[in-house]
């Protein structure tokens, strides 16, 4: 097991494990949808409860899906499949390492619901470096979960939604 994979296994109290309404899994799915081709590989790194890989499984069932789940002893950490689409609502609280893991697994598409607050123009930087673009960002609530989420989803090779500059102007 991962160090990493480690430490969330081993925490008693999870503070960012929130299970995805069926609701805004199908929302998040139709919304990439455009971008999934039939026979892609698909990856639902942090499978909790399943709501994610029951719903990728229901809607693109000609691809292959597979999955990841800490405490299911299928650490994302030590993944090494090939993937065309990664796509989860992964933990917040690791979620620069999520991303490094996820860009070293060169997939087409990298989709995630995450706090909108933690789609920073660093981690921005980051994902462009590694050759993707932010293709989407939508905006969502939900009920009980602390401020605003967005499913944010990042193209390799796309160009990005929104123009920003890293220049400190004074």
């Amino acid at each position: 097991m991962s160090k990493i994979g480690h430490s969330i296994k081993g925490r008693e109290n999870a503070n960012d494990v929130f299970m995805t309404p069926v609701a805004l899994v199908t929302t998040h799915l139709d919304y990439i949808s455009p971008l999934v081709l039939e026979g892609d590989k698909l990856l639902e790194p942090f499978c909790g409860s399943g709501n994610y890989l029951t719903a990728m499984e229901q809607k693109w069932a000609q691809n292959r899906v597979d999955w990841c789940e800490i405490s299911r002893g299928r650490d994302f950490f030590e993944y090494g499949g090939e993937v065309d689409a990664i796509i989860s609502n992964p933990p917040y609280s690791i979620m620069d390492q999520v991303l490094e893991k996820s860009i070293s697994l060169k997939p087409r598409i990298i989709s995630y619901l995450i706090a909108i607050h933690a789609l920073t123009p660093r981690r921005i930087e980051i994902m462009n470096n590694a050759g993707y673009g932010l293709e989407s960002v939508k905006m969502v609530k939900v009920f009980k979960w602390y401020g605003i989420s967005g499913i944010i989803t990042f193209v390799k090779g796309g160009k990005n939604c929104i123009d920003f500059d890293r220049v400190v102007y004074k």
